[in-house]
């Protein structure tokens, strides 16, 4: 099968934009998130959007309309705690995460055990994503990077100081907000991509990706963005020519992408001291 063929059935189109979207929405933000080391922030909400999957499955509501709210008020409750009631980043984490799968087991038993449909939310299937989720996910991640765009240096500054840029007057409750808020809706589009148990790798592997070859926080952006993308489009296409799991295979296509940037790091470490002697 040629390339051409490859594009013209109407599911891989689909899974390319929304994938591809997707994708820079998760490198933009996970770098952000690695570098104020929230990184599990995105496992813990996959959790609750565990449970919030449930209970849509048990309205017989469309999940995506349950979880988006559901998640979004979740990573407030993460930040209240880590404000409030002075509960380090990973504890709070733990706390909301546990709560929210434990509320989906809960549901998922009462509605007669795990269905067909709440497995496909688990462990992804980009390959069957809608016209409408397409949509979606397009609106809802353009919206989200205009608005990093538009709040770059306030971000930056909060990201790498954040007495110094509180000091400078930045509102730095107000940028937390937005970023564990984007954290919450980038987490629900990407349990399409990979499933609920891989979307904290989408958002991890592009950064440290990036961080090993990257010389700034521009660049580091460029290339987590670049990375994301390779992988998802790179995964969509092997998946189904090898007939694999398509989540499995873009988290494995970015832990690839990973481990070359770690040798290309390594290799350069080795010729500059070579030179230096």
């Amino acid at each position: 099968m040629d390339i051409i063929d490859f594009l013209n059935y109407g599911f891989i189109q689909r899974a390319l934009i929304a994938g591809s979207f997707i994708a820079l929405l998760c490198s933009t933000l996970g770098v952000l998130l690695v570098l104020r080391r929230l990184s599990l922030i995105g496992d813990g909400l996959a959790h609750v959007t565990f449970g919030s999957v449930a209970l849509g499955l048990v309205l017989k509501i469309y999940p995506l309309y349950i979880s988006i709210p559901f998640v979004m008020l979740s990573s407030l409750g993460i930040l209240k705690l880590m404000e409030r009631a002075r509960v380090f980043g990973d504890a709070a984490i733990g706390i909301v995460s546990s709560l929210g799968i434990a509320g989906g087991v809960l549901l998922a038993s009462k509605a007669g055990g795990f269905n067909v449909d709440l497995f496909s939310y688990l462990f992804g299937n980009i390959l069957s994503v809608s016209e409408a989720e397409v949509y979606i996910s397009i609106v809802l991640s353009a919206s989200v990077l205009a608005v990093i765009f538009f709040n770059y240096h306030e971000i930056v500054s909060v990201t790498f100081d954040e007495e110094f840029a509180k000091a400078s007057g930045i509102n730095t409750k107000k940028i937390n907000t937005i970023i564990v808020l984007f954290t919450a809706v980038t987490v629900v589009l990407t349990m399409r991509v990979v499933g609920i148990m891989l979307t904290s790798a989408l958002l991890i592997l592009p950064a440290v990706t990036a961080f090993q070859i990257a010389k700034g926080f521009k660049y580091a952006l460029i290339i987590s963005a670049a990375a994301g993308l390779f992988s998802v489009i790179s995964g969509i296409f092997f998946s189904f020519i090898l007939n694999l799991p398509a989540g499995a295979t873009i988290v494995i296509m970015n832990f690839l992408l990973f481990i070359i940037a770690l040798i290309c790091k390594y290799n350069f470490r080795l010729k500059r001291h070579a030179l230096m002697i």
